[in-house]
């Protein structure tokens, strides 16, 4: 078997662990990964619509869109901070890419954004939006944006929780702040001018504006779009170096 065909393989089973691990003993199995974010858009809904009466047209499709890719993103960055410690043993006895064990946590939760998808399907026919052909390629290009931005970040905590144990609470406590920091809940256009040129340092920012125009408007937002491959680059590319200087020390410190 070559390099590269092993590597593959690899990162395959490495996977699906992950998905066993995050479904065993568990009877709704995916379902839970759907039914979350279909609780939190019923309760924002709630508070939002009849309580706020925030003016926000096809309010649960919006909440939707951005709540799916969103769990895909927060999950992702939340389990690869202890990633490393969950898979000690292996680092201390295989030798492979140390990389792969945060990749495949943000693989596991990209699969089941994918799996995801014909709810939003769903959601939107209900309120009479179709599937326009710039799904086809919209949705593979905003997903290797969020990827990039996702996976960076997953190289960056997992790789700094094993110097600083610290770091997995603290990014609990990002993860929480920049969800209302990103217009999830609320559109872009309630944010006040004054503070719409600082919302591109949420690197979220772009990718979730990029997802309500595809699905709610039926086409690509081309400007959000090359803000977050850029922005995406950047993370992984500081993500992977982070990564890299310090993996020499992980069987050391694990």
């Amino acid at each position: 078997m070559s390099g590269f065909s092993y590597y593959i393989d690899l990162i395959i089973t490495l996977t699906q662990k992950e998905i066993k691990v995050k479904y065993k003993s568990s009877i709704l199995g995916y379902l839970w990964s759907v039914l979350h974010p279909l609780s939190m858009a019923l309760v924002f809904y709630f508070a939002f619509k009849f309580v706020l009466k925030v003016p926000i047209e096809n309010f649960t499709l919006y909440l939707i869109t951005g709540l799916f890719p969103w769990q895909w993103f927060s999950n992702s960055v939340a389990s690869s901070s202890v990633s490393l410690l969950a898979n000690a043993s292996l680092i201390k006895k295989v030798n492979f890419p140390r990389y792969f064990i945060p990749l495949s946590n943000v693989l596991n939760d990209a699969v089941h954004y994918i799996l995801s998808l014909p709810v939003i399907v769903a959601f939107a026919l209900f309120y009479k939006i179709s599937p326009t052909l710039e799904w086809i390629y919209g949705i593979p290009l905003i997903m290797l944006s969020q990827f990039l931005i996702t996976y960076g970040l997953a190289l960056i905590v997992s790789s700094l929780n094993l110097f600083f144990r610290d770091l997995e609470r603290l990014v609990t406590i990002f993860l929480n702040i920049l969800f209302y920091a990103t217009p999830i809940i609320y559109t872009s256009e309630l944010i006040p001018d004054n503070i719409k040129p600082y919302m591109f340092l949420n690197p979220m920012f772009s990718i979730i504006e990029a997802w309500h125009t595809l699905f709610l408007k039926g086409y690509i937002s081309w400007y959000h779009l090359a803000i977050s491959l850029f922005e995406g680059l950047i993370i992984f590319v500081i993500g992977f170096f982070t990564f890299q200087k310090l993996s020499w020390r992980f069987a050391e410190v694990i």
